[in-house]
C-alpha cells in the first residue's frame, strides 16, 4: 500500500511538473555525477542567482520525487497524506493561474537504480548538463550490473540536452571527459589540468588565529581561477579540500555558457557558502577543529578527505572518524580495505564506525597503525562519546560516513556550540531527528 501511494504521488507530481515546464518554459541546468553534485548545484545557483531569478533543488532533491518537487517549488511532505494532498493542490494552482516563476532551474539529478535518469530525461530536457565526477567505484554501484552501466545511466542527461544546449565536463575525470566524444553539443571543460577551458592552480589552505587562543588552524582555501589567459584569486572560507574547488570551476563554466561577465561571477563567488556536511570547518570542544564531511560517503570522497587532512598543518593530532560506505555491493570489502590502508598516512588515530568499517580498521593495523590508536564502534552515538573523551587542544578531527550511519551525531557531540547544530549540520529536520 505504501509503495502504491508513493507511485501515485510521484505520477501526479510528475504530470504537474511537465505542465509547469511547458507553461513557464524556464531554462534548466541539470547536474549529475557520483561525487560533488550538491556542491556543484549550489555553486551554479550562486552564479545564476546573481543575474537571474533562479531556483535550485532543496538539499539533495535529486530523485523521481525530488525533481518534480523542485520544479513545482514544493516541500517534502514525508509520510503525511494531508501535506501531500496540499502539495498536489498547490501544483494545480501553479498550472491553472499565472504566477511569478524562475527563469532558471538548477536541478540535481541522481540515479539510485537502472532507468532512473533515462526515465526522467524522457520529459526533462536541460539547456545545460553538468557532469561532475564518477571515480573508479561510484556510489550506488550496488544496484547496477557494472560501473559502465552506472556511468551510462548518468550519461542520459548529456544525451537529453536541447539542440542548442551546452555540456559542461570535468576535464580531470577521464570517464566524464569521454562524454565529450558522445554528443555534438557545445562543450566547456573545467578542472586543474591546464587543458581545461576553466582551470585552477596554486591552491592552498589558508590559516588564521583560532577563537580566543594562539592556535593557527585552517579556515578556508585560496586558488587562482584561470580562463582565456586571465587569472583571478578566489578564496573559499569555511571548508577545505581540493574537491570543493571543482564546483566553483563548474559554476564559472556554466556562467560562461550564458555570457555572464567574468568579473560579475568573481564577485558572486566571493560570497558563496558551501553546503553543510561537505568538508565544513566547525569549531570543536577543547579548542579542537572538526572537519564535518558527514553528508554521505564514497571511496573517491573518502580518499579526497584523507588527502586534505594529510595536507594540513596541525598543532595536535589528526583523528579520522570514518564510518561505513554503503551501496558498494561486491566492491565493499576491497574499498574499505583501501581506505584503511590510506589512513596511517593522513592521521595518527582512526575511529572506525560500523560493521563494514571493521575492514577499514584491520587494514589500518596491517598498514602499521598501533592497536592503541585504532578504535572500533558499532554506532555513531558510541563513537561520539568516546571521541569527546579523548580529544585535546589543537587536534583536527575528520568525521565522515554514509548517510545512514548518521555521523552528524558525532559532530554534534564534540562541536563547541551544539546549540548551533540546526544551522551548521546536516539532517537536523524533525523527521530526521526522530529516526533511530
Amino acid at each position: 500500500m505504501k509503495s502504491f501511494f508513493k507511485r501515485a504521488i510521484v505520477g501526479i507530481l510528475t504530470w504537474e511538473a511537465k505542465k509547469v515546464l511547458r507553461k513557464y518554459n524556464p531554462k534548466i541546468v541539470g547536474v549529475t555525477g557520483s561525487v560533488g553534485k550538491t556542491s556543484t548545484k549550489d555553486a551554479i545557483y550562486t552564479v545564476l542567482a546573481s543575474n537571474f531569478h533562479t531556483r535550485k533543488s532543496d538539499k539533495s532533491f535529486n530523485s523521481e520525487l525530488g525533481v518534480p518537487l523542485t520544479i513545482l517549488g514544493l516541500p517534502n511532505a514525508w509520510s503525511n497524506p494531508l501535506l501531500w494532498l496540499r502539495n498536489i493542490i498547490q501544483g494545480f494552482f501553479l498550472i491553472l493561474s499565472k504566477h511569478s516563476y524562475p527563469q532558471w532551474l538548477v536541478l540535481e539529478i541522481g540515479a539510485d537504480a537502472p532507468g532512473d535518469i533515462e526515465t526522467l530525461t524522457t520529459w526533462l530536457k536541460p539547456d545545460v548538463a553538468v557532469l561532475t565526477r564518477f571515480g573508479d567505484v561510484p556510489v550506488h554501484i550496488e544496484f547496477f550490473p557494472t560501473i559502465d552501466d552506472l556511468i551510462n545511466e548518468k550519461g542520459y542527461l548529456a544525451h537529453a540536452l536541447k539542440k542548442d544546449g551546452v555540456l559542461v565536463l570535468n576535464h580531470d575525470d577521464e570517464k566524464v571527459f569521454a562524454f565529450g566524444e558522445r554528443v555534438n553539443h557545445r562543450k566547456i571543460s573545467y578542472g586543474f589540468d591546464s587543458g581545461a577551458h576553466v582551470h585552477a592552480d596554486q591552491e592552498k589552505v589558508t590559516y588564521g588565529p583560532y577563537d580566543h587562543t594562539d592556535l593557527e588552524l585552517p579556515h578556508g582555501m585560496a586558488f587562482m581561477l584561470n580562463y582565456e589567459g586571465k587569472s583571478q584569486l578566489l578564496e573559499v572560507n569555511g571548508t577545505i579540500g581540493k574537491q570543493h574547488i571543482y564546483p566553483i570551476l563548474a559554476a564559472f563554466a556554466v556562467g560562461i555558457s550564458q555570457g555572464i561577465p567574468a568579473e560579475k561571477m568573481h564577485e558572486s563567488l566571493k560570497k558563496h557558502t558551501t553546503p553543510r556536511g561537505r568538508m565544513k570547518l566547525v569549531a570543536g570542544l577543547k579548542d579542537t577543529l572538526l572537519i564535518d564531511d558527514t553528508y554521505n560517503s564514497s571511496p573517491v570522497a573518502v580518499h579526497a578527505a584523507l588527502h586534505a587532512l594529510k595536507s594540513l598543518k596541525c598543532a595536535g593530532r589528526k583523528i579520522a572518524v570514518l564510518a561505513d560506505m554503503m551501496e558498494l555491493g561486491q566492491y565493499s570489502v576491497e574499498e574499505h580495505k583501501k581506505v584503511g590502508t590510506a589512513v596511517p598516512d593522513a592521521a595518527q588515530m582512526l575511529v572506525a564506525v560500523g560493521f563494514r568499517s571493521r575492514t577499514t580498521a584491520e587494514a589500518a593495523l596491517d598498514a602499521g597503525m598501533s592497536e592503541l590508536n585504532v578504535l572500533q564502534f558499532d554506532t555513531s552515538t558510541e563513537a561520539g562519546k568516546y571521541v569527546e573523551s579523548i580529544i585535546k587542544s589543537g587536534d583536527i578531527i575528520l568525521v565522515k560516513g554514509s548517510q545512514s550511519m548518521r555521523m552528524e551525531r558525532v559532530v554534534e557531540e564534540i562541536m563547541a556550540h551544539p546549540e548551533k547544530a540546526r544551522d551548521l549540520l546536516v539532517r537536523q529536520d524533525k523527521q530526521w531527528k526522530a529516526k533511530k
